[in-house]
């Protein structure tokens, strides 16, 4: 079981009266902090608990595309200068991201 359900069975038997335990007592063996217990028992009254995260199969916005990673491709075998001073040309994608692009073509 997950963390997350521990903790969430341990206030499903405080809130029913099964239990006498504190919220410092469920933090120390949930590894959650006090306040976090507090709005779980808000979403455990309101009914909207969830255990998968909201963004979970979802593509980052910030991804490179591959339309530009082949554009970086080709610009960066065309050119002859070193990778430093390519990003400086570049400048719209950061120097690991680049990086990383070259590394996974195989260009360094």
């Amino acid at each position: 079981m997950s963390r997350k359900q521990d903790a969430v069975d341990l206030m499903k038997k405080v809130m029913s009266g099964e239990s006498y335990m504190t919220y410092k007592e469920i933090a120390q063996i949930t590894g959650y902090h006090e306040k976090y217990l507090l709005k779980l028992k808000k979403d455990l009254e309101q009914g909207n608990i969830s255990f998968v995260h909201g963004n979970t199969n979802r593509k980052p916005v910030n991804t490179i595309t591959e339309e530009e990673k082949q554009y970086i491709i080709n610009l960066y075998k065309r050119s002859n200068t070193t990778i430093r001073k390519f990003c400086k040309f570049y400048a719209k994608r950061s120097y690991s991201c680049i990086w990383h692009v070259l590394k996974e073509a195989g260009l360094i």
